[in-house]
């Protein structure tokens, strides 16, 4: 796999960070920040998926709410579309909220529950004043349609449809301005496992429909092989490994990544015995005071005195697969 061409690219991340203050006394005076992102590079190429991966606190959701330019980067650079969205004002930022958009992850929190639904999926065409041909309830019917809800529920509340019903409604107001780039927070870890799999569905369909690119944040490592192009996988605000989805779950260099796709359950009880569970210890370190060096040293198996020093740098060890490491695994003669 070739390193993707700039053409091609849709956004781009370099440097990205994102620290917190922590103030304290009657003056406010900053002693200390959380490092909730902490220098991501990253690209995302036009109608593929990237999935940000990694244990709950390690910076996914900070880290998508960046992109979408919910929150004001520390420093770093955000460019969508060749444009510099990195420290746009709200007022600048607002034109482009029609190439950006965001699916949340709680269907529940992310609906007003005052609002009818043809209220919540038409609220982005009259917040751009975008006037639809055939007009708004028009419009929003045929989004419900799309998404496989029925479209006379156009004046239905949300606390009167399923948690998986309600994510549908999200999708479609998310679609209303056919944008570029979707991030989708844990778009299905709020649902039933029974209908996780048709959201799942849903999004892949619309992005072949429509060729949307999407920056999926998630935990669980079987969705993620079966929706992703490519995995990075993140550990305390940094990413520890970067590459496609084969190559990542065949391959995985980084210790973090290992220890992760040994705790994915396998349904083949003959596999299950033979593969070694591999257990980290201790808690991961605090996002105020991270560890020196590499940031996984402090339960890394393969640790040595290198690691506790000086950080790795995000390194190409194979065609397409980088990883943070000073004692990479599966490293062999191919690379």
């Amino acid at each position: 796999m070739s390193t993707p061409k700039p053409a091609g690219e849709l956004l781009s991340v370099t440097g990205l960070r994102k620290h917190f203050p922590i103030r304290r006394g009657i003056l406010q005076r900053q002693v200390g920040a959380v490092q909730a992102v902490d220098g991501l590079t990253f690209s995302v190429n036009r109608g593929e998926t990237l999935s940000l991966v990694g244990e709950s606190g390690c910076g996914k959701t900070t880290t998508g709410r960046l992109l979408t330019r919910l929150l004001e980067p520390t420093s770093g650079k955000i460019v969508l579309d060749g444009r510099d969205i990195s420290h746009l004002s709200m007022s600048a930022m607002r034109p482009l909220r029609c190439d950006v958009q965001m699916i949340f992850q709680d269907p529940y929190s992310s609906l007003n529950p005052r609002h009818t639904v043809g209220t919540i999926v038409g609220a982005p065409f009259r917040l751009q004043k975008v006037r639809p041909e055939n007009g708004v309830k028009r419009a929003v019917q045929d989004l419900l349609e799309l998404v496989g809800l029925n479209p006379e529920h156009y004046n239905r509340y949300p606390h009167e449809f399923s948690g998986g019903q309600r994510q549908r409604i999200g999708i479609a107001r998310t679609l209303a301005l056919k944008p570029k780039l979707i991030v989708a927070d844990e778009p299905v870890s709020a649902l039933d496992v029974s209908i996780q799999a048709q959201v799942v569905n849903l999004l892949e369909d619309l992005q072949d429909e429509f060729n949307l690119t999407y920056v999926m944040i998630a935990h669980d490592l079987s969705v993620v092989r079966h929706v992703s192009d490519r995995v990075a996988v993140m550990y305390l605000g940094k990413i520890m490994e970067i590459a496609d989805r084969t190559s990542l779950y065949e391959r995985p260099m980084h210790p973090y990544t290992v220890a992760l796709l040994s705790a994915v359950p396998v349904p083949d009880t003959s596999r299950r015995t033979r593969r070694e569970r591999i257990r980290l210890q201790g808690d991961v370190p605090s996002p105020i005071n991270p560890p020196v060096g590499c940031r996984f040293h402090t339960r890394c198996w393969k640790a040595q005195e290198v690691c506790k020093v000086e950080e790795p740098a995000l390194a190409e060890l194979a065609p397409g697969h980088r990883a943070a490491c000073h004692f990479p695994e599966n490293v062999g003669g191919s690379v």
